[in-house]
């Protein structure tokens, strides 16, 4: 087996280049062409249907399952035949800031993420958009729609932390937002590491290729782009390359079997370049080589590679039939544009090769997702509830995307936590739910004007931050915990509930009754200091509902 090729250069900074050889990577288990691990969703599709696309064939099933609002559409019939089955069809989100697509992945897995959408005037009217697209609290992509006829799509190798995924469609007010396809691809997590962030495709290029290709061709469904240009020779083989798939990135052996050399045998080769729309900008590449020509006794191929003119690595010699990755370990910045050239060594008797080559752009996802626990609990308590509201994605965060009727609290480098829920007029039923004694962050809580029944449960005396319960006007009964009356007596908590008539309010000889009236008995004395509990007093002369005001709870603000 071949050693790895490693090489340590200065370039004004320091920074290493790994020369990933075939055959060097562990034997690994890979996802085979029986699409096992992949996600395919064709979103718009009737609910319960799918399909196996004809030239991929591809398994795609529909997006109802991962979605509750939106609106299916189908683009025009007569584009339908210059595109894939997957795209005819899409999901449009009229209503609502961030409408979120749910899908249960394995926390800790590399993936590829695609979304692809495709407008095809499927309003009739062609009106282009341009909204966000988020990955769970944070932002990926700006999609900007200029031709309804195009296919646009955007790439991410991503690591989820956590079991699902949440992919949202977020409207910045330029056009109703909307998606046709998104597709989750498992990749080998020893393949494109970075120091820190994710990684958004740039550029994927099959360099001396007239067409593109993907799956089945590539077992993780990368899409190569053909790209070919007149100062450049072509080279292939009709012999397969990497035959064992030895290579963690598994180029695929199509793309691997045509190469280009330059023109000009002993002019360099200029591989590829780009521009950056920022000097900050942090950019990883990956490039693809393997011998196509048999080469004789007396022949040789090798080359250096160079960064704006300047040397980067090398010298490298592509082995026959097998795939070499030559890849950065630190992400490459500081310049508004980049060209990589490939310069063949003195003792070279041919000129360089080049095969295939990725451009990515690093993505930081800095804003912390809600504390998994708030989550579990929120969730459970939309289920129980049924609530009818947008609450869709990260229950806090971005902070101006928090679910209705949440507030939380953000603090620097924790996940953000919900410290207020509002329920009040949300048509609840039953009891009230125990999934709320696992928001122990909870500060603020109102599940007023409701049809809740059942007691007033112990374990909100037990949420320590919480200041405000508003239970008022429900169908509870029972008897109000005295922890709860306690603390309403000494300040701690502002406790309103009025109008629940079966409600006792005397339990536990925690008040009395005088004249029809409830009074907090907390003292000995059979009077109250400090009253800071709502309830419902008859007056006998009048005849009328009075009720007790709040006070001293002025600074008891909802969060």
């Amino acid at each position: 087996m071949k050693k790895m090729k490693l090489r340590s250069m200065t370039m004004g900074f320091k920074h290493f280049i790994f020369a990933l050889l075939a055959g060097l990577a562990l034997l690994l288990v890979v996802h085979a062409q029986d699409q096992s691990g992949f996600i395919s969703i064709a979103c718009g599709l009737p609910v319960n249907s799918s399909f196996t696309e004809k030239n991929t064939e591809i398994n795609y099933i529909s997006d109802a399952t991962f979605i509750d609002t939106g609106t299916s559409n189908s683009i025009s019939t007569d584009i339908k035949d210059s595109h894939q089955q997957q795209v005819w069809n899409l999901r449009s989100f009229p209503q609502g800031n961030r409408n979120c697509y749910s899908i249960n992945v394995t926390g800790g897995t590399k993936y590829l993420i695609r979304g692809t959408f495709l407008h095809g005037n499927y309003d009739g009217q062609d009106n282009l958009p341009q909204f966000d697209v988020y990955i769970g609290a944070n932002i990926w992509e700006t999609v900007r729609v200029d031709n309804s006829s195009i296919s646009i799509w955007r790439e991410l190798i991503h690591v989820p932390s956590r079991n699902y995924l949440q992919l949202c469609l977020v409207n910045t007010g330029r056009g109703t937002p909307f998606i046709s396809a998104i597709e989750l691809r498992p990749l080998i997590n020893a393949s494109y590491v970075t120091k820190s962030g994710s990684l958004a495709l740039n550029w994927r290029a099959d360099v001396g290729s007239n067409e593109g290709y993907r799956y089945p061709d590539d077992v993780h469904d990368r899409y190569w782009q053909s790209l070919n240009y007149f100062s450049w020779t072509n080279l292939s083989t009709n012999l397969t390359v990497d035959s064992q798939n030895h290579n963690d990135y598994q180029a695929p052996s199509v793309v691997m079997s045509t190469a280009v050399t330059p023109l000009n045998g002993s002019a360099p080769l200029g591989a590829f370049k780009w521009d950056s729309d920022n000097a900050s900008t942090e950019y990883y590449v990956y490039m693809h080589f393997a011998e196509v020509v048999k080469l004789e006794a007396n022949q040789s191929r090798s080359f250096n590679v160079t960064l704006n003119g300047k040397y980067w690595y090398g010298p490298l010699v592509p082995d026959y039939l097998s795939t070499t990755t030559l890849y950065s370990p630190s992400a490459i910045s500081g310049s508004g544009n980049y060209q990589f050239s490939l310069v063949k060594t003195e003792k070279s008797t041919l000129p360089p090769i080049l095969n295939a080559f990725e451009i990515y752009k690093v993505k930081y996802f800095l804003q912390s997702e809600t504390d998994q626990e708030d989550v579990d609990a929120i969730a459970k308590i939309k289920s129980t509830y049924g609530i009818k509201r947008i609450w869709q994605g990260d229950p806090c965060a971005p902070k101006g995307y928090s679910w209705d009727g949440l507030n939380c609290s953000f603090e620097a480098n924790t996940p953000p936590r919900i410290t207020s829920l509002t329920l009040s007029s949300s048509g609840l039923t039953g009891q009230i739910s125990a999934d709320i004694s696992n928001l122990v962050m909870l500060q603020y809580l109102d599940l007023s004007n409701n049809s809740l029944t059942g007691s007033v449960p112990d374990f909100l005396s037990q949420l320590q931050y919480l200041r405000v319960l508003n239970l008022e006007r429900n169908q509870l009964s029972g008897s109000v915990p005295a922890q709860l009356i306690e603390r309403s007596d000494n300040g701690s908590l502002s406790l309103s509930v009025i109008d629940n008539p079966n409600l006792d309010l005397c339990g536990s000889g925690s008040c009395k009754k005088e004249n029809n009236t409830v009074v907090p008995n907390l003292d000995g004395s059979g009077s109250c200091k400090k009253n800071n509990i709502v309830v419902p007093i008859v007056a006998s002369v009048l005849g009328g509902l009075l009720i007790l005001s709040l006070i001293g709870v002025s600074d008891l603000e909802p969060f």
